[in-house]
């Protein structure tokens, strides 16, 4: 696997960048699954300059058969990166509250829009709180951006291509849900429990760390060990393709740049009665 560009800022170059006359766009992506919304936490606090983009709205479309997290219309997403003050050409740095889950998936977005001056903040906000940085509660206006979406700039999987990506013997579909769910032992969200045929388990905890780090030293070793190659195509599919957004980035950090995002991943699979579901603990093939 070769290397990269990197994807991730840590804060001390972040807030080097911010003193800057001409700084990077920030957006803060904080978001939760179940709970109160991102918004709340914006508001109580956020970088200097932070705009609030909200994920479920603004960087997917709506839920449905497409899945739980779908593409979002090119011009809505236009619209709504315009609004955040999103330039053409103009870095843009994405952080959430820790996990990297939304701001991965924000990344991915914008990357798949075309936009790819992107990085995500490395350990989001409680990163930047914790190393004694000052934190805001005022809104600020931006000047409208005028960034163009032009969708392609990421490889993505329909069910179809997943499904054969799956079954081939030169490539690797990953499932990154926790393994019980992969099992089809639980299922807390969806309403069909398993996974796709031939998908190899890799639970999303086994390439980054809790506190959304990924662990450069051994990311490369452990897609390796999930039969990533240099060679071969994989991608990556999770309950509704936020988590597994983060898993093309950790992905893109290990060389494989080309990683595809089945973005309907398992609540668009299951959408469709007739498309089969494997049980049990091994990948099928």
């Amino acid at each position: 696997m070769s290397g990269t560009q990197e994807p991730l800022v840590e804060v001390d170059r972040l807030a080097a960048e911010l003193d800057h006359a001409d700084p990077p766009t920030l957006l803060d992506v904080r978001w939760r699954l179940i709970g109160p919304p991102g918004r709340d936490d914006y508001l109580a606090g956020h970088l200097p300059g932070a705009v609030f983009i909200d994920l479920d709205t603004a960087l997917c479309g709506p839920p449905g058969a497409g899945g739980r997290h779908p593409l979002p219309d090119p011009a809505a997403l236009q619209a709504a990166l315009r609004a955040a003050g999103v330039r053409a050409g103009h870095p843009v740095v994405v952080y959430d509250g820790g996990d990297g889950l939304a701001a991965a998936r924000a990344w991915w977005t914008l990357r798949w829009a075309g936009h790819r001056p992107v990085r995500l903040l490395h350990g989001g906000y409680p990163a930047w709180v914790a190393s004694g940085r000052p934190v805001r509660p005022d809104v600020p206006v931006p000047t409208p951006g005028d960034v163009v979406v032009r969708p392609g700039g990421l490889p993505v999987l329909d069910a179809g291509q997943a499904a054969a990506l799956a079954a081939a013997d030169d490539a690797v579909l990953l499932d990154v849900r926790a393994a019980p769910r992969y099992r089809g032992e639980v299922e807390p969200i969806d309403p069909v429990a398993g996974h796709v045929p031939g998908a190899v388990n890799l639970p999303a905890g086994e390439y980054v760390g809790p506190d959304g780090r990924f662990p450069a030293d051994v990311l490369r070793e452990r897609f390796a060990a999930a039969g990533v190659t240099d060679a071969g195509a994989v991608g990556a599919y999770c309950g509704s393709g936020v988590t597994a957004a983060q898993a093309v980035l950790a992905l893109h950090l290990a060389g494989r740049t080309d990683a595809a995002l089945y973005v309907g991943s398992w609540s668009n699979w299951v959408a469709d009665p007739t498309r089969p579901v494997a049980p049990g603990p091994t990948s099928g093939r």
